[in-house]
């Protein structure tokens, strides 16, 4: 006697009498019922089956002469094994079976309309566990089956949970309980499988079994205490049919291994009435009941007096004891998920034959009849209206079957809680509805769970490594299944801002990741300012430098009638230095915010500036040899020398480089861009040169200008110092063409604000040098020496040809 199974029969019995005291329900008649009893043993499914379709008391199968007593259907359970034995015999004859336990895998398909699942589909339930280990991410998980009934769950629904991102350390079998006979070897199956289950690294174990599954599972404590080992916790996830029962053996067993499990269980109520009935029912109030005094003497350890000589060490069994002393391990006084099952099995049962009866007799009064009605029905009659009921029993829940014969019912997620004098809760913590919608399939109260101690409340991790932490993703194990990974950092410039997560991302342009690498960072924006050390240093030396060139410019034009000015071509000596201070003024179009404006011109002006600068220096140059050869008697050169010989210079020079800017502004203009690669941490603003072949044609054209100045000075050079400045000039333009040179590789090598700062430095220091260079010597002369600065000086120096100098 299994204790815990005892409860279907009270509730079998309570339903029955709760149909026929109520007059709305197959009024005038009174349903009955038969219990047989199978052992677990094939044989006594069979001569059960047989039973029902002999006469009373008579066993003569497929004969009958009492049609009064023709059962109108059969409930069967709790488990598979009936249930198949059952229908093999039933379905021949049609007989309508309503199956409270698993439904078994029918090779004959044409027998399945024959049965009523008290229980939802598979598929709804596997759906609803595979939510659940989702929601709590248990990806590393074993699962423990019994070896029955479960070739779909093997075949079909475990490559499910795998597409789902579930991996199994082992999928391992319990043995299938036949009979107390196999206990032994049961045992002796089941520990191997139990050293399997608790060493696995997975803290999660889904257990797939019936009703009997939990007295296989009771062992698992006492495997490791007769090994003298340490047994870790697991969170057990059970199945909608399995139960507390156990063998009379077990009963003092540890329960602890349930601590913290979470099973599935259909939605089910307290039936109102039925712990008050149980309460009160007794061997000797209760003495049809042909169970009763086995299980008394079972659950409180007794023994009735004409059972003494077998059971002579118990106590004697009074028949007062009561019920609710039995810790839950033993039995439980509320109505359980099965006996709820029984209950509206016998519900639907009454109100099938209610619609039948009333549908066959609506014109006729029961009263007319004188033997049931229900006397010549066949049992093949009754099965359509089994599948077309639909109603609420006495506490509300509704009863109705699908086309395939399975309630439509959800479940509750129950958390089972453990004491230490052997009782259980289980509290509901959540529920599933296959109906609603697919977001809202699966209901969890995480605050409410109590998890198994090992793991102090909180929640369990269940995987096969570590997960991933943020600033790295996860790498594929060769080998191993896809939910064991190595964890890498991020690569440079990439983030993972969640655990356990497949790949680093790319930051936003406008952002840069963290030094962890977890998340991303705006980033600053960079232009060369006026409020930063680099850019007030360099405004402030182009001030400096462009007050130094106009004060040079004040001095020439304050003595420009003294023979040394006018011995270096004052309109050319104008216009180079004017052309210097603006060099000088140039700078602060770039420093400062990129506008349009300001992008517009930097380039454009700074090449027209220089091009008049260097085409200056070009015609000072040429306007001294030219001077110089025109000394020789009889040379023709004395045409040439004269003012417009520097404007036939400067004007074509600077022409041909306004010529170059007008195109570049007219077809692809510098605008102001964005620069979000140049630097990890920073956008640059900058000027985008809009035609990278215009801009390197305006600097190579400043280029040649300037080797072509450097080349005639260069050749000039020995020339009498009493009437050229030649020297000067070579030396100024070997610096001028020394800082240009070193600019490109300078400016192609640095970005963002520090190309700017290469461009104004150069400019700086090449205009600088053609203003130290060439008027630092005269500046010298005038201020420092002007007695040198006379007419009567320069002639003592044998200077001949100042009278054909252009003044």
């Amino acid at each position: 006697m299994m204790t815990q199974i005892y409860q279907h029969i009270p509730a079998l019995e309570f339903a029955v009498k709760e149909i026929n005291a109520n007059p709305h329900i197959l009024p005038n008649l009174t349903l009955g019922f038969h219990i047989f009893d199978s052992h677990f043993r094939p044989k006594w499914f069979f001569r059960a089956s047989m039973e029902l379709l002999s006469s009373r008391d008579r066993f003569t199968p497929n004969y009958r002469c009492d049609a009064e007593n023709l059962p109108a259907a059969v409930i069967g359970g709790p488990n598979s094994n009936v249930c198949l034995h059952m229908a093999n015999i039933l379905c021949i004859y049609k007989m309508p079976q309503l199956i409270y336990g698993s439904a078994p895998e029918m090779s004959n398909k044409a027998q399945i309309p024959f049965l009523h699942q008290m229980f939802p589909s598979g598929d709804q339930q596997y759906r609803g566990i595979l939510q659940l280990l989702l929601h709590f991410s248990w990806t590393w998980i074993g699962v423990v089956y019994i070896d029955d009934n479960t070739e779909r769950f093997i075949g079909d629904v475990l490559p499910i949970f795998s597409q789902a991102g579930i991996c199994f350390d082992f999928v391992e079998k319990f043995p299938f309980l036949t009979s107390m006979s196999r206990v032994s070897d049961m045992v002796e199956e089941g520990f191997k499988t139990v050293r399997v289950v608790w060493k696995s690294s997975a803290n999660v174990v889904l257990v797939h079994g019936e009703i009997h599954t939990m007295m296989i599972l009771r062992m698992v404590p006492q495997a490791f205490e007769f090994e003298n080992r340490k047994m870790t916790s697991k969170v057990c996830i059970l199945t909608a049919l399995m139960d507390f029962i156990s063998f009379p053996f077990q009963n003092s067993w540890s329960i602890d291994f349930l601590h913290g499990a979470l099973s599935f269980a259909i939605h089910s109520k307290q039936v109102f009435g039925f712990q008050m009935s149980l309460q009160e029912r007794k061997p000797t109030l209760h003495k049809e009941d042909g169970f009763i005094r086995e299980f008394w003497e079972e659950a409180f350890a007794c023994a009735f007096p004409s059972s003494v000589a077998e059971k002579f060490d118990r106590e004697i069994c009074t028949g007062e004891e009561d019920l609710e002393t039995l810790p839950g391990s033993v039995f439980e006084t509320s109505m359980t998920g099965h006996s709820y099952s029984v209950y509206n099995a016998v519900c639907a049962v009454a109100h099938a034959l209610h619609s039948m009866y009333s549908s066959q007799f609506k014109h006729r009064t029961m009263m007319s009849y004188a033997r049931s009605p229900f006397s010549n029905h066949q049992p093949w009659q009754l099965h359509d209206f089994l599948r077309s009921i639909s109603f609420n029993n006495s506490v509300g829940g509704k009863v109705s079957f699908d086309k395939h014969g399975e309630l439509v019912v959800g479940f509750d997620i129950l958390n089972w809680v453990t004491f230490p004098n052997q009782s259980f809760q289980r509290v509901n913590v959540g529920s599933m509805e296959p109906q609603a919608n697919t977001e809202k399939v699966l209901k969890i109260h995480e605050n409410i769970i109590v998890w198994p101690n090992w793991f102090n409340q909180a929640r369990p991790l269940s995987l096969c490594n570590d997960l991933c932490l943020p600033g790295y993703s996860k790498t594929k194990i060769e080998g191993k299944q896809f939910c064991c990974y190595n964890c890498l950092p991020c690569p440079e410039g990439k983030i993972s801002n969640q655990l356990d997560m497949n790949d680093c991302v790319q930051c936003p342009k406008d952002q840069y990741p963290n030094k962890d690498q977890d998340s991303c960072l705006p980033k600053d924006i960079s232009f060369l300012s006026y409020e930063e050390p680099l850019g007030i240093s360099l405004s402030t030396c182009a001030l400096f430098l462009s007050f130094i060139t106009a004060l040079v410019l004040g001095i020439f034009i304050k003595h420009q009638d003294t023979p040394i000015i006018k011995a270096n071509n004052r309109s050319l000596t104008n216009a180079l230095l004017t052309s210097l201070l603006l060099c000088f003024l140039s700078v602060f179009l770039f420093i400062g915010q990129p506008q349009k404006l300001s992008c517009l011109f930097q380039q454009t002006t700074f090449g027209i500036i220089f091009s008049v600068a260097v085409s200056c220096v070009l015609a000072k140059t040429i306007t001294v040899v030219l001077a110089f050869v025109a000394t020789k008697p009889g040379s023709r050169i004395r045409t040439w020398v004269g003012k417009g010989l520097s404007t036939f210079i400067v004007l074509p020079c600077t022409l041909l480089q306004a010529t170059l800017c007008t195109v570049w502004l007219a077809t692809s203009p510098p605008f102001p861009d964005l620069d979000m690669h140049s630097f990890v941490k920073e956008i640059v603003l900058q000027c985008n040169e809009g035609s990278p072949p215009m801009f390197y044609s305006v600097l190579g054209y400043l280029g040649v200008l300037s080797l072509v100045s450097f080349s005639v000075a260069f050749l000039a050079r020995k020339l009498p110092d009493s009437f050229n400045e030649a020297k000067f000039i070579t030396f100024s333009m070997l610096v001028f063409c020394s800082v240009w040179l070193s600019f490109v590789p300078s400016y192609l090598s640095t970005k963002g604000k520090y190309m700017v700062a290469v461009e104004i430095f150069s400019i700086l220091v090449s205009s600088f040098g053609l203003l130290i260079c060439i008027f630092f010597p005269k500046c010298y002369i005038i201020i420092v020496r002007p007695e040198l600065n006379r007419r009567e000086q320069l002639m003592r120096r044998n200077i001949k040809c100042n009278s054909n100098i252009p003044h």
